[in-house]
């Protein structure tokens, strides 16, 4: 019992980070994926939950052995000007990913008829007091709370009603398209689940927890607790959408398309629990990644960190964070924005950016003077680098497929 207890005390940053990849943007991703190819692409999910294991695994090592964060590790290791093209290359995504988030809020609340107008303002001021005036420990524990809301996306599928003998053989069984319209939906999966930000984030939430090699253990069940709970909510989200909008031929370019289309088909609770999964993730994803961007940014500098500090604390911690608030939700209240083309962007860019950082993260989990006995295992280094490689791969036939479109 002792054990558990202390367990409890250390489980959260691995967690939160995973279920922040099923934000807003996410969401739209898994529910345009059912609804355009049914059950296809579920078999996606488990090469991706067991790879993202690996790389939070990977970060949240770092920040227990070395006590500091990515972006801090890279300035030292790799110079200012590297760790300065990283900082503004995540900079420009986050403040898409952000648009993208208090995109699906407004959606969500228009959802029960409260306009963006409304909605957008009280939910960033509700951000802003959130990070800004409570330290992590109470902010670690409200978020491990609302991830459990995540389970309206569970019940939605089962109230859909698919056929689970088949959904268990999509699972297991890859089907793979080579056309533009299929790679683009799979790399976003894979964008929108596996994302550069997260990495940032978990080891900085690692380093403020205060977390140190001998709380390895607790870190181990953190980081596979989360990433299963992120592929189980991905899961159902793209169930629930592929028995029902698939088979009618419904196509969707959102999230909140897919709650309004479930609405006749899977029933009004179906619907009403699609759109309170909306309004929680994109919420709660609204902290984090403004948060994240704040975290590398300050690290990248060498500048003062944390929540619920006072502004003298922490000047440009707190000056940053409610600047990337003001902006992602000033934007989405301009007319006639194209959300859904901010949301594509900010999901793929995410994906192109990605083997760049985990470039980064390999070449310092395998400095025996940075990382001691605590580097990286062979098989460890194997899974990583193929899973870069991959992502590689999978990138360059996204972009040759893009601009062969665009010069005929």
């Amino acid at each position: 019992m002792r054990r558990f207890l202390l367990l409890l005390s250390l489980l959260g940053p691995a967690i939160i980070t995973s279920n922040i990849d099923n934000d807003a943007g996410g969401i739209a991703i898994y529910s345009i994926a059912g609804a355009r190819y049914g059950y296809n692409l579920l078999w996606t999910l488990i090469p991706t939950v067991f790879v993202l294991i690996i790389l939070q695994e990977m970060g949240s090592r770092m920040g227990m052995v070395t006590g500091k964060g990515l972006a801090d590790l890279i300035r030292e290791n790799n110079g200012i000007r590297a760790a300065s093209w990283v900082m503004v290359s995540l900079f420009l995504t986050n403040l898409g990913n952000t648009m993208a988030e208090f995109s699906g809020w407004a959606a969500s609340m228009e959802l029960f008829n409260v306009s963006k107008y409304i909605s957008i303002p009280i939910g960033a001021f509700f951000v802003w007091f959130l990070v800004t005036k409570w330290n992590y420990s109470v902010f670690e524990k409200i978020f491990l709370a609302i991830c459990f809301i995540y389970a309206t996306y569970i019940v939605s599928a089962f109230l859909a009603k698919p056929d689970w003998g088949e959904v268990a053989h999509k699972t297991i069984t890859p089907s793979i398209e080579w056309n533009k319209d299929y790679l683009i939906i799979l790399v976003s999966i894979i964008g929108t689940s596996i994302t550069p930000w997260q990495q940032f984030y978990l080891q900085a939430g690692v380093v403020e927890k205060g977390l140190n090699e001998k709380d390895w253990w607790a870190s181990r069940i953190d980081v596979i607790f989360g990433a299963i709970m992120m592929g189980l909510v991905a899961f159902f989200i793209i169930v629930a959408c592929g028995a029902t909008l698939f088979p009618a031929g419904i196509r969707i370019e959102s999230a909140e398309e897919a709650a309004l289309s479930l609405k006749p088909l899977a029933g009004k609770h179906a619907y009403i629990l699609f759109a309170v999964g909306l309004a929680n993730a994109s919420l709660f994803s609204a902290c984090i990644l403004p948060l994240s961007t704040t975290y590398y940014i300050c690290e990248a500098m060498g500048w003062e960190t944390g929540t619920g500090r006072r502004f003298k604390e922490a000047p440009q911690f707190m000056s940053i964070f409610t600047i990337l608030l003001m902006m992602g939700a000033s934007i989405i209240m301009i007319p006639n924005i194209p959300l859904i083309k901010v949301m594509w962007f900010s999901q793929i860019i995410n994906c192109l950016l990605l083997p760049v950082i985990l470039i980064f993260m390999l070449l310092l989990i395998n400095k025996t003077e940075l990382m001691g006995e605590m580097k990286n295992s062979l098989w460890m280094n194997i899974v990583a680098y193929t899973s870069t490689v991959v992502l590689i791969i999978l990138n360059t036939i996204l972009l040759y497929n893009m601009f062969s479109d665009i010069l005929r």
